[in-house]
């Protein structure tokens, strides 16, 4: 084992390596919002990586699993380092996770320079978007971090999303990190760029083509076609974690939702729509109103469907939707959704249930498998909600939209699945107050952006402290309330009915990545076998 390290290097190898990964998860971090520079350095996402692939040349199999396991837990750490306010277990459980994934990443990065000496760099980027793409599905899904989404502030370079999705910039960026690594390797860069100009070459040209497209495709629709529809939102901040505290909190909060709105909609000119964030009001509106178990919060809800009554504009209100049903345990029981109401003259018109639920904290389906993990999420006072069933469409003030609920909107397949349902507009509620930080809101806000541009549709966004606002079909943020004071916004944004490449097609190129980085790993694996074979 000595022996092995002293030929590896010894310390000082060791010391280079470490320092490599640990640059390379500081760069990750800061090229996205964070503690520093609130809306990140999107630059940095362009080497972020370079640092990463460096070290996976230089290291060994099996140290590549160290190597692996210390960058996913070091990287995500300095991004999220505000999960532990959301959840006691939550950085624990995250940063685990990511430890888990490039434990097992790194050294398929490795196989590839193994299996590729000249073209391991093609494999590399491939298996690198596949990864990006494969943790966004499942229970796990967490679409943080993804590359492309450190750019949401190059309007021109995101256009692209419109076709490929977040795929699409995230390959731009990981192909250059993947390419400038392989050329410090082991060979002069001159030589290295001889051999591999072509690849370099197809890169720039698919750099300059995207860039064309967006300016080309970027529009100013309140300037360039007036005729286009416009529809006015009241999008009102109050600026409080509305779960926190009793029943005189709730109402305080309620007070201070009313205040706000009324003073919204008496602006000039009147707004069409008012929304309250995700669970803003917190008594359950439709389980108070038949089962009246708690005579305070009876009453709450009373005042509320009372002032509701007065308003002659429909309100887009969050809420805990309880209803008596068959629990997972075949009880009859009380249920609980997050949920999205649309209230018309003072009465519920229409709902939605949130589809997909965050792990550990509102969803957790293995009690059986880990009943232990389930305990102490338990324990912890989460709060675990049922999921709907349903891409709800609302249709008001002459509108069709489709309201994502918090973390729902940094997922592409959910906001495509409601445009392709008629969706004009994505309105999302959001409750990230929690989180004490606006970092983590802005980290938020730059992936709500690609929902816009994926799908040529505009976004407003409601949330209980920051970050609310209204984004164009472009992803251009038109207007934002400060975060964490209590605001009202009214943003007018355009009403946009044509769909686009990847409304029709989805995920597809995450897919394709995906597929791409199997094939390319299986032939290499392959015909090392074979070589090893004739040389025997």
């Amino acid at each position: 084992m000595r022996h092995e390290f002293r030929e590896s290097g010894g310390w000082r190898t060791f010391l280079v390596n470490l320092g490599l990964v640990l640059l390379g998860a500081l760069l990750f971090a800061a090229s996205f919002p964070n503690l520093l520079v609130v809306n990140g350095i999107p630059i940095l996402g362009w080497i972020a990586f370079v640092p990463v692939f460096w070290a996976v040349h230089r290291v060994s199999l099996p140290a590549s699993f160290f190597f692996g396991a210390l960058y996913g837990y070091t990287a995500y750490g300095l991004f999220n380092y505000w999960l532990s306010v959301f959840h006691p277990l939550a950085g624990l459980i995250v940063g685990s996770v990511y430890l888990f994934y490039f434990a097992v990443l790194f050294p398929l990065l490795k196989l590839a320079s193994i299996l590729f000496p000249r073209k391991g760099y093609i494999l590399q980027w491939l298996l690198w978007i596949a990864y990006e793409y494969l943790r966004t599905l499942g229970f796990l899904g967490y679409p943080y971090g993804i590359s492309g989404y450190s750019q949401w502030q190059v309007i021109p370079l995101i256009q692209i999303a419109n076709i490929f999705g977040v795929w699409g910039v995230s390959a731009l960026l990981v192909f250059f990190s993947a390419y400038a690594a392989a050329a410090f390797k082991d060979r002069p860069v001159r030589a290295f760029l001889k051999g591999e100009w072509a690849a370099g070459l197809v890169w720039l040209i698919a750099l300059a083509a995207s860039l064309g497209y967006g300016f080309a495709s970027r529009f100013d629709y309140s300037a360039d076609d007036p005729d286009t529809p416009m529809i006015r939102f009241a999008l009102i901040q109050h600026n409080t974690d509305p779960w926190r505290g009793g029943i005189a909190d709730y109402r305080q909060n309620y007070e201070t939702l009313k205040r706000l709105s009324l003073e919204a909609v008496a602006a000039e000119p009147k707004p069409d729509l008012v929304v309250w964030s995700e669970t803003a009001f917190v008594p359950r509106i439709y389980w108070h109103t038949v089962y009246r178990d708690d005579p305070e919060s009876w009453q709450l809800v009373k005042e509320l469907l009372a002032f509701l009554e007065t308003q002659d504009i429909p309100y887009i209100i969050g809420n805990d939707d309880a209803r008596r049903e068959v629990n997972a345990a075949g009880v009859w029981d009380r249920v609980d959704y997050n949920a999205v109401m649309l209230f018309e003259g003072g009465k519920n018109t229409e709902l939605y249930r949130k589809l997909h639920l965050v792990p550990f904290t509102e969803h957790f389906p293995y009690e059986k498998q880990l009943p232990w993990v389930y305990t102490a999420l338990k324990n912890a006072d989460t709060h675990f909600w049922e999921k709907g069933d349903t891409a709800t469409v609302f249709d008001a003030a002459g509108v069709k939209f489709s309201t994502p609920i918090c973390f729902e909107d940094i997922f592409g397949y959910l906001s495509r699945d409601f445009v392709r349902g008629g969706a004009e507009i994505i309105v999302n509620l959001s409750n990230d107050a929690w989180s004490k930080s606006v970092p983590a809101q802005m980290q938020h806000l730059s992936m709500a952006v690609f929902r816009a541009v994926e799908n040529s549709r505009s976004m407003v966004r409601s949330t209980a402290s920051g970050q609310t606002c209204a984004i164009d079909p472009s992803g251009r943020v038109l207007a934002m309330a400060e975060p964490f004071t209590e605001a009202w916004l009214t943003a007018v944004v355009p009403v946009i009915t044509r769909d686009t490449l990847y409304t029709f097609w989805g995920d597809l190129w995450g897919k394709l990545f995906t597929a791409a980085a199997a094939i390319m790993l299986i032939l290499g694996i392959v015909r090392s076998i074979m070589r090893k074979g004739r040389n025997r």
